[in-house]
């Protein structure tokens, strides 16, 4: 009995550490989504023309973009330069569209979309809620592509991107220390699927004791 009562017991502390873990590492994922806004552009079809079209509408709204963001440093004032453009960015978008040929219509929007892990140069963003400028063309069934919007990771040469320690010097000014440990690609990315894997066991079991 005392045996089982041992074993009882061991199981129950690891039970609160991993879920104290699993809550600290809950809780930094949602700040890390709240202090940033992606930009996601998603193309009609995963054909080359359909694709290489999602390049250039992405381009056209980020040359106009760009000069909007200069001095910008806190996540509201991006989000109001956003939602005041979105009647523009939808112009350029369409216009980019018509003018390589396609019909497509195009819908832009501003709000909170929920995106699985996904990989950006030296980060990787685990997955969540976040805030996103987003533009489907057309039936918006291809592949997508993304960036950060804010703090301004798009808006350097496209082709190169950020170096790793441009883009921890820019992500400092926004995100803990311990964030940016959390997102930096040099750590093991399979973190961020046991955690989703242990954050929708532990809700199942919160919810069996309810």
């Amino acid at each position: 009995m005392k045996k089982f009562i041992a074993i009882i017991l061991l199981v129950f502390t690891v039970f609160l550490f991993i879920n104290s873990k699993n809550d600290n590492t809950y809780a930094m994922k949602k700040d890390i989504s709240n202090k940033l806004i992606r930009f996601h552009v998603i193309a009609n079809s995963d054909s080359e023309d359909d694709q290489n079209l999602k390049l250039k509408v992405r381009d056209a709204v980020i040359k106009k973009m760009n000069s909007k963001f200069i001095g910008i440093t806190n996540l509201k004032e991006s989000e109001k330069i956003i939602k005041e453009s979105i009647p523009e960015i939808q112009k350029i978008a369409q216009d980019t569209v018509y003018a390589n040929g396609k019909n497509y219509g195009v819908k832009v929007m501003y709000g909170r979309f929920d995106f699985p892990t996904k990989y950006y140069d030296t980060i990787t963003l685990p997955a969540g809620n976040y805030n996103a400028l987003r533009i489907v063309i057309g039936k918006g069934e291809g592949k997508n592509w993304w960036c950060v919007m804010f703090p301004p990771l798009c808006f350097v040469d496209i082709t190169h991107g950020l170096s790793s320690d441009e883009t921890k010097r820019e992500l400092s000014k926004y995100l803990s220390e311990d964030e940016l440990s959390m997102i930096e690609t040099n750590k093991p990315q399979v973190k961020f699927k046991i955690v989703e894997v242990l954050e929708k066991y532990f809700d199942d079991i919160r919810m069996a004791l309810k």
